[in-house]
């Protein structure tokens, strides 16, 4: 979460994310129009493009040399591309398209998958382990659990009754959050096991289509955010074990009670018991629009950021001790000829708690490549499979320019 990559009209444009008060372009480009798909690995230099003009061919780009990498083109439109330092997915409706990041070779097409019409699919940030997750059903909530570096399906979770909406693993690929079309709870399970962990539920009175669904780098939160003007953030806590000590009261003794019992219940039942409350809130000054929200560290202090379709980039303080609504610090116009929008609250947010800030800004420790499970460059597509049509660069893909490429501290 330290860049932002957005598609328009005219191209795309890509930023950095490592100041409040400035919004840095890293690099703009208006080469192909009508990019809907944009897709940075990491700091790197390397972009996946899709545009509505070709929507069925993928462009692979080194943008700081201006060059083309390579280009796919596949047998129906491209919905989502997902990527990390091992893998680049291709989510197309009815398959699923699995590239060597390292030189960009096909290494297994999954075919006839149920149709995924919003090209819903997640894929580990962590390329030690690259899980993908993926709908494993048109009508119910089953999601099927893809090993990226065996290429082989790991397991089935039925996480909900009703179709997916949204699916997101956390930092290191050990969770797994999902959220069905109703919107009303959102459940995470244990990766690769597919234990379920935790249930937060996000309101009864109207479904609601969750649109974006984000762990925070250190897992404490998960934030979920909708067509709705409320973006809601949960705490990835056991509050049955973390209640302050009861008075000597009759209330008292029966709430220890009911504590005791659900120890005995069901996790299902327990889970809902004790996570139907969201730790903080948001209230979008828009309802509506599509948007998608980060949990992010900028200078010190965690953040939550939305961005929404008509181009606005807004920056909320996170009291990670109370919680409680959020405060809007900044707002930024990503359309706009580069100037910046104030926000007269600046002044008046009280400081966030600086212990949290120093344990969740401390640097994120990445093992060295040689230590990290990898798949051989020399593999390519299976017998049989269909191999689109393609056209390699010469050599293979080398980002030698960028000294966060393979490790990245994030």
């Amino acid at each position: 979460c330290s860049s932002l990559a957005i598609g328009t009209t005219a191209g795309y444009r890509l930023f950095s994310l490592s100041s409040v008060e400035q919004l840095d372009q890293v690099h703009e480009s208006n080469e192909i129009p009508d990019v809907y798909i944009v897709e940075r690995l990491f700091s790197s230099s390397l972009v996946v493009v899709v545009s509505h003009a070709k929507p069925q061919q993928m462009n692979v780009y080194h943008f700081k040399k201006g060059t083309e990498i390579c280009n796919y083109s596949y047998s129906s439109k491209i919905l989502s591309i997902r990527l990390n330092r091992q893998r680049l997915v291709v989510c197309l409706e009815e398959s699923i398209y699995i590239h060597n990041i390292k030189d960009m070779k096909l290494l297994k097409t999954i075919l006839d998958t149920p149709p995924n019409t919003t090209g819903l699919c997640a894929l580990s940030i962590n390329h030690a382990n690259s899980y993908l997750a993926y709908p494993g059903s048109a009508t119910s909530g089953e999601i099927v659990l893809y090993d990226g570096n065996t290429l082989k399906t790991a397991c089935t979770i039925p996480a909900h009754d009703g179709p997916l909406a949204a699916l997101a693993f956390n930092s290191t690929g050990s969770k797994l959050a999902s959220a069905s079309e109703k919107g009303t709870v959102i459940r995470v399970f244990s990766i690769p096991g597919g234990q379920k962990l935790y249930e937060f539920r996000r309101g009864m009175k109207r479904y609601v289509n969750i649109s974006s669904l984000v762990f925070s780098m250190d897992s404490q939160f998960l934030c979920a955010s909708s067509n709705t003007e409320t973006v809601h953030i949960f705490k990835l806590e056991h509050l049955t074990d973390s209640r302050p000590e009861e008075p000597p009261t009759w209330s008292g003794y029966m709430g220890k009670m009911f504590q005791a019992a659900t120890n005995y219940l069901p996790a299902q039942v327990s889970g809902m018991m004790s996570q139907d409350r969201a730790f903080a809130t948001v209230r979008l000054n828009i309802s509506g629009q599509r948007n998608i929200c980060a949990l992010s560290t900028i200078q010190k202090l965690p953040r939550l950021l939305v961005t929404t379709s008509d181009g606005h980039l807004y920056i909320y303080n996170l009291d990670p001790q109370d919680g409680g609504e959020c405060v809007l610090i900044k707002d930024h116009s990503l359309l706009g000829s580069g100037k910046m929008e104030e926000n007269k609250e600046n002044d008046l947010q009280p400081p966030v708690p600086q212990s949290y800030a120093a344990t969740v800004a401390r640097q994120s420790t990445v093992p060295s490549t040689s230590t990290m499970p990898g798949y051989s460059e020399d593999g390519g597509a299976l017998r049989g499979e269909v191999i689109p049509e393609h056209e390699f660069a010469t050599g293979p893909v080398c980002l030698d320019d960028e000294n966060e490429f393979p490790p990245v501290s994030i």
